[in-house]
């Protein structure tokens, strides 16, 4: 490993992935793939921090532990939809992007809740073993029709989408609770919007097809499962801990739900002696959703091809943990982001004291990826202050542990084909503030220093200077830079009055150093000056 090249990065893959997606991983520059399908818990631990990716499904469990191992880790891919053997929390404050693979199996999952809609209203697995025990009692499997039914979705993304769309095909009615639907959206797929009241009340099955998180873990408990009608049915192949199985059980027990079919559960494998295991009408089958080939190549696919551009192209679409980045391809964002984050380390450079508060203001066509623009200047203004990892995922986190109040504000998009950036910095001497344009979409220029307006490159050696705006300043610096062989890229003087106090912005090729910078200071006109150190690209 010592001999790596360090524009190669390591991927492991801890479960077994499609074969062509290795072949994806395999082909990319600067990737280096370790199949490592079936590892051990144990293994994994004492093997990850040579890695800079993990990829697995659902077996490996991705904890705090493991994620402190992975000292060298930027990205972990999760080949499926669920992330819930993942610690996102542990990854984020770590600065570890998190990808899923969200469209891989959308179909897989939305024929399989159909498939265990029909057989739980149809009764078909428990017909199809009393005749296998060789009975033949017709009269005691009789079922309902879906057709002309209400289904209530509690949930209605991708997934939910889909079923909608088969469901009308059997001529069921379809109302939805989600809170993240917009209602044009809705009503275009023929949808209604409720609250999750007025679903349990009305809906004769019930379809389950939300992510596990804080708020929705146990959102369908006793309460909830008490409005609904005796004669309806429930549906969960989403994420198991959705619904408080306990309550569950209950309301079978008191005959106050006609029936439940599950794909998954709180804890899995699930044992034989589990309490829903024991009712008839409860159909339960062991988290088959994605259990197509047609799915498992498509998200072995999707989720390789998301690690392999996360990591040679920083594209984060797939992320999970990075919301705004993968509501649009990166590209569309990164020249907003680089000019945000150069900013940010302007003030890095600038700033003396401790940091009090931090406030981005955008004003451009992104409104969506405020928060990430925060990041980025977040990121930009502690590279130097920050010992750790510090990512787009983890600045925020990392500045709000630090104690750092961070505020951002959209104030609309601009006339011009143009997006503009002010970052504003309180310290214990004072406020800064610097300020940038991007013009034709990836032109960027630093156009204000606190109160002087400037026109400057925001790459390379960037050197600032307040002086006293007097004749000769600007020969004397030129003369000090020239006699040190620095040559002057850029040289932009700015001032609020003849005479008064002004401030230099200059571009130079190549570093400075310290004497130069201490040569400069010693001018009897010269009142502060900053070497700042900017990506080249």
């Amino acid at each position: 490993m010592s001999g790596k090249p360090s524009n190669v990065y390591r991927v492991l893959l801890a479960d077994e992935i499609t074969a062509r997606g290795l072949e994806i991983l395999a082909a990319a520059e600067g990737l280096e793939v370790d199949d490592r399908s079936g590892i051990s818990a144990d293994e994994l631990l004492k093997i990850i921090g040579g890695y800079e990716a993990l990829i697995v499904r659902s077996r490996t469990k991705v904890t705090n532990e493991v994620i402190e191992a992975g000292e060298r880790l930027k990205v972990l891919g999760r080949a499926g939809v669920g992330v819930d053997n993942i610690d996102i929390e542990a990854a984020t404050r770590r600065g570890i992007v998190v990808l899923n693979a969200p469209g891989g199996n959308v179909i897989s999952a939305a024929e399989h809740t159909l498939a265990l809609m029909l057989a739980l209203v149809r009764h078909v697995a428990r017909a199809d073993a009393s005749l296998r025990r060789g009975e033949w009692e017709r009269g005691r499997f009789r079922g309902i029709e879906l057709h002309g039914k209400t289904l209530g979705l509690v949930g209605a993304g991708r997934i939910g989408a889909e079923v909608a769309k088969r469901a009308q095909a059997f001529g069921m009615k379809v109302m939805a609770f989600d809170p993240y639907l917009p209602r044009e959206r809705a009503e275009q797929a023929g949808i209604s919007l409720v609250d999750l009241q007025g679903l349990l009340e009305t809906a004769d099955v019930i379809s389950i097809h939300t992510p596990l998180t804080d708020e929705t873990k146990g959102l369908i408990g006793a309460d909830q499962l008490s409005l609904m009608k005796p004669t309806a049915y429930l549906v969960n192949a989403a994420r198991g801990g959705v619904i408080d199985e306990i309550a569950l059980a209950d309301a079978l027990r008191g005959g106050r739900l006609a029936g439940a079919a599950l794909d998954v559960f709180e804890q899995e494998p699930v044992p034989a002696d589990h309490l829903l295991l024991q009712f008839e009408n409860v159909l339960a089958v062991p988290h088959l959703g994605a259990a197509t080939q047609e799915a498992q190549t498509s998200v072995g696919i999707e989720i390789c091809e998301s690690v392999r551009d996360a990591l040679l192209e920083n594209d984060f679409r797939a992320a999970v943990n990075v919301p705004e980045l993968a509501s649009r391809r990166y590209a569309d964002l990164a020249p907003l982001i680089d000019l945000t984050h150069r900013l940010g380390r302007v003030l890095c450079g600038l700033s003396r004291g401790s940091h009090r508060a931090f406030e981005v203001r955008y004003a451009g066509t992104h409104e969506s990826a405020l928060r990430a623009v925060a990041a980025a200047g977040v990121r930009g203004l502690l590279c130097e202050v920050v010992a750790g990892p510090l990512t787009m995922v983890n600045a925020l986190h990392v500045a709000a542990d630090r104690g750092l109040a961070v505020r951002s504000s959209w104030l609309g998009a601009t006339a011009a084909a143009s997006e503009i950036v002010e970052l504003r910095l309180r310290t214990a001497e004072g406020t800064l503030v610097v300020a940038g344009v991007l013009l034709a979409g990836d032109h960027a220029r630093i156009t204000r220093i606190d109160e002087y307006r400037v026109d400057i490159q925001p790459r390379g050696t960037l050197i600032v200077l307040r002086n006293r705006d007097v004749p000769g300043v600007v020969g004397k610096v030129g003369s000090v830079l020239g006699e040190a062989g620095v040559n002057i890229a850029e040289y932009h003087q700015a001032r609020r009055e003849a005479g008064g106090a002004a401030l230099a912005a200059i571009a130079v090729d190549g570093g400075v150093g310290h004497a130069v910078i201490e040569r400069l200071a010693a001018l009897p006109e010269v009142d502060g000056v900053w070497e700042i150190q900017l990506p080249e690209e």
